[in-house]
């Protein structure tokens, strides 16, 4: 990964602080609690602002440096990498998408260069699911004058004790309804938190319900409003950032995992073995499966992020890639829980942790199975539109046989 001298710095400060979040990571596991000393120092160090323009107070990086940031975060404290993930997601997409109008891109920008503002979209619903699924969604945008009043609920607002805003995702109620987003402060009347989140891991994001009882928005504070009926479009490119650094969060997890396993089998020397368990034979083959399976997530992962800095096409290696790399993160976790024996089930130690942590990943759409049928149906619109050539065979032709010197006679 090629970074800039100044981007090293970056990095390393989020490789610090990384392990300063690994210290406190136990706690907001076993308490539920929301980070928020963790995104204070982020923004200390500048970090929130990392792929925020250049003419907006940040430091314009990359898909490079973002996952890099991020999964410098994840390997101490997954959760608060995941949130850190969709804040960069959405300040991306301001930067780069052209649908946001430029006073919503002043007021967040400036926010984001003032304190600790962190932005997300909220677009699961609790009976539609993930908009991945193709249906229109529950919440309804009512204008009423000179604003929208927006009501719905939405499920899994991550790191909502931190948002400044939401993006919500919902249809108006005009004859011909529209589908968009809605720029909505969590300061405003009407909208509030119900507690839900009691996941089996990442119990620190506190992605949480949000309940929306007619809550009023300028008319301005709506993005790329389009014909409902055209359902919601997406930009490839820019879903080049969920798709890399959502799992690189749970890559990040699996790496911690490896972390703990590899300093415990090098420190535990059983009376019986009279060695330290890095000796035995199978120790060391399960160890190696392990930087097998975190390699090849390294490198899956670092090459959609290059190939979308560089401008080079990566379409619809994206899914493919998100789909790999969690699968190997939870086998990763798996492993090294077999590896571990006891005390890698003990809670006093961080590995049985980082796979519940790793198995949450899982659960972000598009599921694997989702991906599994938009590869196939790819594949198989492709073979339907090739053209049919007729080939002529290459010819068999007998190898002629050596002639051989006759010696002698």
């Amino acid at each position: 990964m090629t970074l800039s001298t100044d981007f090293s710095t970056v990095i390393a400060k989020a490789e610090e602080l990384g392990q300063r979040f690994a210290l406190t990571a136990r706690h907001y596991d076993e308490t539920g609690e929301f980070p928020f000393a963790n995104f204070d120092a982020l923004y200390e160090t500048g970090l929130l602002g990392l792929v925020t323009s250049v003419e907006h107070g940040g430091r314009g990086g990359g898909l490079t440096e973002a996952l890099a940031v991020v999964s410098a975060v994840a390997r101490g404290e997954p959760s608060t990498a995941l949130v850190l993930a969709m804040h960069y997601s959405q300040h991306y997409a301001i930067r780069a998408s052209g649908q946001w109008p430029t006073h919503l891109v002043d007021r967040v920008t400036r926010a984001n260069r003032e304190g600790v503002a962190l932005l997300n979209a909220a677009q699961v619903e609790p009976r539609v699911g993930s908009p991945s699924h193709g249906m229109l969604p529950d919440t309804i945008a009512r204008r009423a004058g000179d604003v929208w009043r927006i009501s719905g609920r939405k499920t899994y607002a991550t790191g909502i004790p931190l948002l400044r805003w939401v993006s919500v995702l919902a249809v108006t109620d005009e004859p011909e309804p529209r589908l968009g987003s809605f720029l909505v402060p969590t300061s405003a009347d009407g909208l509030r938190v119900e507690k839900t989140w009691n996941a089996t891991g990442m119990r620190a994001t506190n992605s949480d319900d949000l309940i929306l009882d007619a809550v009023a928005i300028p008319l301005e504070d709506a993005l790329d409003l389009a014909p409902a009926k055209e359902g919601l479009k997406r930009d490839e490119r820019a879903s080049a950032w969920y798709f890399s650094l959502v799992p690189a969060v749970y890559d990040g997890a699996a790496r911690g995992a490896r972390d703990w396993l590899t300093e415990f089998v090098t420190t535990r020397a059983p009376a019986s073995l009279g060695a330290p368990l890095s000796t035995v034979a199978r120790i060391q083959d399960g160890l190696g499966q392990i930087e097998v399976w975190l390699a090849a997530n390294r490198r899956l992962l670092r090459s959609i992020a290059e190939d979308f800095d560089s401008g080079r096409p990566f379409s619809p290696d994206e899914a493919a890639v998100k789909h790999t790399v969690i699968e190997n993160a939870i086998a990763v976790t798996t492993l090294a829980l077999e590896l571990g024996g006891n005390p890698g089930i003990s809670r006093d130690n961080p590995l049985e942790r980082h796979h519940r942590d790793a198995l949450c990943g899982k659960a972000h759409a598009p599921q694997n199975n989702l991906v599994r049928t938009i590869l196939a149906r790819a594949a198989l619109g492709r073979h339907a539109a090739k053209p049919a050539v007729s080939l002529e065979p290459v010819p068999v032709r007998p190898h002629p046989q050596p002639r051989l010197a006759v010696v002698g006679g």
